[in-house]
């Protein structure tokens, strides 16, 4: 075959995909955008795509996305897992996230608790009990593996920090950046940055739609930390007339931004 026949039938491929990807309504580009994300080898890139899927409550797909998440290889990504299902509450998860308190990992184990303390289950609040107190609620002490979970955590300043930063703040306002992403931008002496996320973040459920206007053009600006932040704002804002105009993020070169603007797309489609 030569190379001008195989020159040939690439370019018809290349066609043909290029076409199919254009008869896909926004609503099948953000999935696919977000189904990449959480199968991609790249452990950041799990990592932000689960946490976007906190976004999207008014779809069942993204429970279960993050319920599967819970058996990663990587601690991060279950982490995040159990993040997102707090977020979402998704009740069906509730027995996936029991199983995770006998996580090996105790940012894992915390993160767990925390969403199930936010549906308000009890195994949550004993997981708390267990290490503010060294005992379980029962008066039995912890067996020699949970305490050395749970003391890990304490003694090791940097997770707990970490784990605090996440649990506490979560997805808003940075586009799930991470404890990491934000300490570098913090360093940067970046804080205006920062504070206008955090604006953006804001105008979400305000009815003017001088704002809707305001966060559409913030998708456009230069820092990417602001982008996402304005596709978390428009998936909160939870107007379904915004979504044309949202699909550009679809094809931005920060995975964050994309990776948000999927997230934001698959909620406002399923919305009603």
């Amino acid at each position: 075959m030569s190379k001008r026949t195989i020159f040939t039938i690439l370019a018809v491929f290349s066609l043909c995909v290029f076409a199919a990807a254009q008869t896909q309504s926004p609503q099948q580009l953000a999935w696919s955008v977000l189904d990449a994300g959480v199968n991609n080898p790249n452990t950041q890139q799990r990592v932000s795509a689960v946490t976007a899927l906190a976004l999207v409550n008014a779809d069942p797909k993204a429970a279960t996305m993050a319920e599967h998440a819970l058996q990663d290889q990587n601690a991060d990504v279950r982490q995040a897992a159990a993040a997102t299902l707090g977020t979402l509450k998704a009740a069906s998860s509730i027995p996936a996230l029991q199983e995770a308190l006998k996580d090996s990992d105790p940012a894992v184990i915390m993160a767990a608790a925390q969403s199930l303390v936010q549906m308000k289950n009890e195994d949550g609040y004993d997981t708390y009990y267990a290490v503010a107190t060294g005992t379980m609620k029962s008066g039995q002490g912890l067996v020699a593996s949970e305490q050395n979970k749970l003391n890990q955590l304490l003694h090791n300043p940097k997770d707990l920090a970490e784990t605090a930063f996440q649990q506490g703040i979560g997805f808003v306002p940075f586009g799930g950046l991470g404890f990491g992403a934000f300490k570098a931008i913090h360093d940067s002496g970046a804080n205006a940055t920062l504070v206008k996320a955090t604006a953006i973040k804001m105008l979400a459920t305000e009815p003017d739609p001088r704002s809707g206007k305001a966060l559409l053009a913030a998708t456009s600006d230069d820092q990417w930390v602001i982008r996402a932040a304005a596709y978390d704002a428009l998936a909160h804002r939870g107007d379904r007339a915004l979504i044309s105009q949202m699909t550009m993020g679809l094809t931005d070169q920060q995975v964050q931004v994309k990776l948000t603007a999927a997230a934001a797309i698959a909620q406002l489609s399923a919305l009603r």
